[in-house]
């Protein structure tokens, strides 16, 4: 069975002070036109809480950006998925290549976290993806396979990110039939783990998608939503994307 509907996700990262709470409000508003897609908003920590207070009764969830593995402790600076949760939050990422590169986290370590999420009762959007010497190297699909067996919780609650490190933010995209090849393998390692449960795991694409990209790139086989980086800044952009699913 598919997913019960595709997700968009807006993944704001250093990005966002109280003011912003205007472009949530809009996607809030412009979300009630869109019954076929799941909107989230997963802005900077600071505002987790004023924009799940927000978002209360409407169809748009907010979620975080990473979370701690423990439920409390000595971490100065760090946040548990608890702490999430009781923000008013519903989902928490791991594993973007930007805490795997610059907080050098490994795929152990996005486990544990992803753990956390669901002990929590978060959704944890786990994300996977190659670099451009991986791609040019012939390596992406391998590379993919070691992330997904590395970085999965045993319980198949969770959706996983496919964004190849060297689309993120740069504006290139891979073509749409190999966002499909990786997204086939992705569905066919989760079947294979765990089984009827591994059809019902969305399976988001990110890499630099924008209105004008977003259908031909969303429409491909066994994408199940995007994981939406500097496009969900802007309400109007965000809920272009959004509406591929209208």
């Amino acid at each position: 069975m598919k997913p019960d509907s595709p997700l968009i996700a807006g993944n704001w990262k250093m990005h966002g002070l109280k003011s912003s709470i205007g472009e949530l409000q809009q996607i809030i508003a412009g979300a009630k036109a869109l019954p076929k897609v799941a909107v989230m908003v997963c802005p900077p920590a600071t505002l987790v809480a004023q924009f799940s207070a927000a978002a209360a009764g409407s169809r748009v969830a907010i979620g975080g950006q990473d979370c701690h593995a423990k439920r409390s402790g000595a971490f100065t600076g760090d946040i548990s998925a608890e702490m999430l949760k009781d923000a008013g939050a519903a989902a928490v990422i791991v594993g973007h290549s930007e805490r795997r590169q610059y907080h050098g986290e490994t795929d152990a370590t996005v486990r544990t976290k992803a753990e956390a999420g669901q002990r929590a009762g978060l959704l944890p959007i786990i994300c996977v993806g190659e670099t451009r010497g991986q791609r040019d190297a012939g390596q992406t699909m391998a590379v993919i396979a070691g992330q997904l067996d590395g970085s999965l919780p045993d319980a198949a609650d969770f959706a996983v990110a496919y964004e190849p490190v060297w689309a993120i933010g740069s504006g290139q995209t891979p073509r749409p039939r190999d966002v499909a090849e990786v997204h086939g393998l992705i569905r066919d390692r989760l079947r294979l783990r765990y089984g009827e449960k591994g059809d019902r795991v969305r399976i988001l694409y990110g890499g630099s998608v924008t209105p004008a990209n977003a259908r031909e790139l969303l429409t491909a086989e066994n994408v199940d939503g995007a994981l939406v980086g500097g496009a969900s800044l802007k309400a109007e952009e965000f809920l272009a994307i959004a509406a591929v699913y209208r």
